[in-house]
């Protein structure tokens, strides 16, 4: 015959739950790291990027081209590419959905009879202008327990990193 089953008493209970102090892992070396601490922050700013940016139809790379022609009228793609770091090819497709959804246009570049020059259109121009603020109030929300110096100091060392 079996041994009777043993009811877990409140110590072998508490055993087998982990407390939130010891359920902690030891993240000293990670949290050491730069790239660690820029990922974990950009997961939590991008994760909030994509709910606010959603009723818009932009992802941060629509949103980053968008900003840069409000700002930039008549940038090339050969400007953008250098700027945003990302492959021309990659920036053919997306130019071509940006223009395609009637966002930007294409026009001969002043200067330079080769390159053409990108620019918003009225409906390009109205929706950056909402995308950018909200995109203004979603990063003052994700940064607020930073001061505003400490928020332009953290910006300020990131730029040093890749710029």
């Amino acid at each position: 015959m079996p041994p009777p089953a043993k009811t877990p008493s409140a110590k072998t209970e508490s055993a087998a739950a982990p407390s939130p102090r010891t359920d902690r892992l030891d993240a000293r070396v990670l949290e050491g790291l730069v790239g660690y601490n820029a990922r974990r922050a950009w997961l939590i700013v991008s994760t909030v990027f994509a709910d606010r940016m959603a009723p818009y139809g932009l992802k941060q790379i629509d949103f980053s081209v968008l900003s840069l022609l409000a700002h930039n009228p008549g940038a090339t793609s050969r400007q953008l590419c250098n700027t945003l770091d990302i492959l021309p090819p990659n920036l053919v497709s997306l130019v071509a959905t940006l223009d395609g959804r009637g966002l930007i246009e294409r026009r001969p570049h002043p200067h330079d009879g080769r390159a053409v020059g990108l620019h918003l259109t009225p409906a390009g121009e109205t929706l950056i202008r909402e995308a950018e603020q909200a995109v203004v109030q979603l990063e003052t929300e994700a940064s607020s327990r930073l001061s505003t110096r400490e928020r332009e100091t953290l910006i300020k060392l990131l730029q040093k990193i890749y710029l």
